[in-house]
């Protein structure tokens, strides 16, 4: 099998794990680049990832510790880690790839310190300009199922796209549609784990149907704002990457809702930073300040995670906030 038609995924995480058990069970070979040996000889021995012990790993999945044999052996990456470690990964990367290599990423919130997208810190560590984006209503555990999922892949380059629908699509499990919006595949992923805290918060205060559907319509409406002020379509924020993302995300089985729900009651620790959609919430609201974009559902969120309000008082503020743009 040629390096052409070789997916590699960086990082063995949950999102990781998944997204190569769907891709081998279709018959792709898939090679998975962890830098934790211990998660390298468990794979290797077991066939068995313990971050998503519940997926298939089938042997056309292979792991290593090596970053100059994911490079060799696979053209197509997928950057599937933490927004924490994006910027590290893409420099330890970028010292074996090439021109050549196409890199999409699956990070759901902004990158540290500098609020920037995830794409812009690749460019900056990565020696190719072949860069994408992969977001959607793809949860870990539906994927290593095989439930149903789909996903939408973005970049300014058509050949990126194009050869990450081939090599990414895998129906009836995982189909992968096409966008040029990478921008606002990139907040609008972003955004939606942080309006899943909100959702968590909103259940979390009993607040009922009818106020959670109104917050769902306005979420949107406020994320395209900040969208179209980064040069995004407005579009986007309703589909996939967007409102499609949130939908699937606003659930018990999301960590960004269960941390909202935490939140309602009452419970405030360091591990309330630690998801996705936390730090999502808290970027995007300091990249509001900075685009001068009202965004009062974000601004509450980020406030209740940073300790500055009560999650009742905010709510409250928001409801007020909200009512006054009608």
């Amino acid at each position: 099998m040629s390096r052409a038609d070789v997916v590699g995924i960086v990082g063995a995480g949950r999102f990781g794990t998944a997204l190569g058990s769907v891709l081998a069970r279709a018959g792709r070979r898939v090679l998975v680049w962890s830098r934790d040996e211990e998660i390298v000889r468990a794979i290797e021995a077991t066939r068995s990832c313990p971050r998503l012990p519940e997926a298939p790993l089938p042997a056309s999945l292979e792991v290593t510790g090596d970053p100059r044999r994911l490079a060799s052996e696979a053209r197509l990456l997928v950057m599937a880690v933490s927004s924490t470690n994006v910027r590290d990964r893409a420099r330890e990367l970028g010292n074996f790839i090439d021109g050549s290599h196409i890199v999409v990423h699956a990070v759901g919130a902004l990158a540290s310190p500098n609020n920037e997208r995830v794409s812009e810190v690749m460019q900056q560590g990565l020696p190719t300009l072949k860069i994408g984006v992969i977001a959607g209503p793809a949860l870990p555990a539906d994927l290593a199922l095989g439930e149903f999922s789909s996903m939408v892949v973005a970049s300014a380059f058509d050949e990126v796209v194009a050869e990450a629908r081939r090599l990414l699509n895998a129906p009836p499990a995982l189909r992968v549609y096409g966008s040029n919006d990478l921008a606002g595949v990139e907040l609008a992923s972003a955004l939606a784990g942080a309006y899943s805290v909100a959702l968590g918060l909103c259940d979390g205060l009993g607040m009922g149907a009818g106020p959670r559907a109104v917050l769902i319509t306005r979420v949107v409406a406020e994320a395209s704002r900040l969208g179209t002020a980064g040069g995004a379509q407005a579009r986007t924020f309703a589909g996939l990457a967007g409102l499609g993302n949130l939908l699937v995300r606003a659930s018990d089985r999301s960590a960004d809702y269960q941390l909202g729900r935490r939140l309602a009651d009452g419970v405030v620790s360091a591990d309330n930073h630690r998801t996705e959609g936390a730090r999502a919430a808290i970027a995007g609201a300091e990249l509001a300040a900075h685009l001068r974009v009202r965004m009062p559902v974000l601004e509450g969120v980020a406030a209740v995670l940073a300790g500055k309000a009560e999650p009742r008082e905010a709510a409250a503020l928001v409801g007020d906030q909200v009512a006054s743009e009608e």
